[in-house]
């Protein structure tokens, strides 16, 4: 089945509008989210792990199948390493405040996210330090910079795997190589990449792998987390919460052994039965599908933009180097003005301001100012993307 058949769902609104605001969250969710969801409710409904009755041991096989899928699409070696929380966030923060202890040195790049930001900053009160790699004004990444930046102390790379305000992709595979042939850890946030460019744990050399469901695996929010590679030792990973996991009742301690470890409170069983069948429709697709899909209107949209006098786009301006993320600004119209009148006169729905990443914004020159950004997602098609430069067009007369 094509990604552009005409029996998925529409990128437009129920009045109107296009939707193109997938770097934040991905929608519409294919053929089967919702339903999963809803039979979940009306027809299980009961708690995973909890209970010894019929409906709480189908809730659980739910919830591991989820983990099973999860597992398979990252090449992860146990799915009872895959670790589920909230989104991505609740991953990164497992990794960075489980792992890091004080004298520990951390190596990162110019393009990141406050998800993984934010949890340095706060890690540095603690004793831990960290180097932020300067990328280019284009958000590429020389991977002999991170090498470079090695200390004694060096115990952990993070990367984003592509950047969220303009889709650059890093040399993840490259950096790998680098972290295994010095013995440091490496930890990939996919929240822009999981499900459209194809992830390996084992041959990216990946030690913790963060992911959220409610972007390109086209799940629900409030589903994603934190894989575990084989090269790292559970015990070696503090906790962030503690409580019932409905396993070793009798002790008044947390388990020791994967998932129950990480995962105490009753999870979200309903938004992991919607991220499973997400995962299976991904898994029928593939994800090649789904990349050249975005990567063709990623182009279209670059080599319009391109002709449009007046617009200034940020990025490698290069569709096979990036995701279909696309950041710009027209002339001198602050990015806020452009959204609002994107929404109320051309009926499109992006994103503008600093996108959580005043970092990236900062080596693409774009900060305090921000951008504009447009996330073209797996149900937009090449009438979306022409509907798009022509207001654009307008605008930047």
């Amino acid at each position: 089945m094509s990604i552009a058949a005409p029996e998925n769902p529409s990128s437009r609104t129920k009045d109107g509008a296009l939707y193109l605001d997938n770097a934040a969250t991905s929608w519409p969710k294919p053929p089967g989210v919702a339903q999963a969801m809803a039979r979940f409710l009306e027809e299980i409904g009961a708690n995973p792990g909890r209970s010894g009755h019929r409906l709480s041991i189908e809730a659980a096989r739910v919830v591991y199948n989820a983990r099973e899928a999860i597992a398979g699409l990252f090449g992860a070696p146990d799915p009872l390493r895959v670790i589920f929380g909230l989104n991505i966030t609740d991953g990164i923060n497992l990794a960075l405040h489980g792992l890091l202890k004080p004298g520990d040195h951390v190596i990162t790049s110019s393009m990141e996210h406050n998800a993984v930001m934010r949890p340095l900053h706060d890690l540095t009160d603690q004793g831990v330090s960290f180097t932020r790699v300067l990328c280019n004004s284009d958000g590429t990444l020389d991977p002999s910079m991170i090498e470079q930046a090695i200390q004694p102390n060096t115990r952990l790379i993070v990367l984003n795997h592509a950047s969220n305000v303009c889709g650059t992709i890093l040399p993840i595979k490259e950096v790998g190589q680098i972290a295994r042939q010095h013995n440091l850890l490496f930890l990939l946030d996919t929240a822009q990449t999981a499900g459209v460019i194809p992830i390996d744990m084992e041959s990216d050399s990946i030690d913790l792998l963060a992911f959220t469901g409610h972007k390109s695996l086209y799940g629900p929010m409030g589903a994603g987390g934190l894989i575990i590679g084989q090269r790292i030792n559970p015990n070696d990973l503090h906790p962030l919460r503690q409580g019932g996991t409905g396993s070793r009742s009798e002790r008044e301690v947390q388990p020791n052994f994967l998932p129950d470890r990480f995962e105490s409170g009753t999870p979200n069983a309903v938004g992991l039965a919607g991220l499973l069948a997400a995962l299976e429709w991904l898994i029928k697709q593939g994800v090649d599908t789904v990349r050249a899909h975005e990567q063709a209107l990623c182009a279209e949209m670059l080599e319009g933009l391109r002709q449009i006098p007046g617009v200034t786009t940020y990025g490698t301006l290069d569709a096979s180097r990036q995701t279909a993320t696309i950041a710009l600004n027209i002339r001198e119209i602050e990015p806020s003005t452009v959204g609002f009148r994107l929404d109320e006169e051309f009926n499109i729905l992006s994103r503008v301001g600093l996108h959580c990443a005043p970092s990236a914004h900062k080596t693409l020159n774009t900060f305090p100012r921000g951008s504009v950004r447009f996330g073209l997602g797996v149900f937009n098609t090449s009438e979306d993307i022409h509907h798009t430069l022509g207001a654009v067009h307008q605008l930047a007369k």
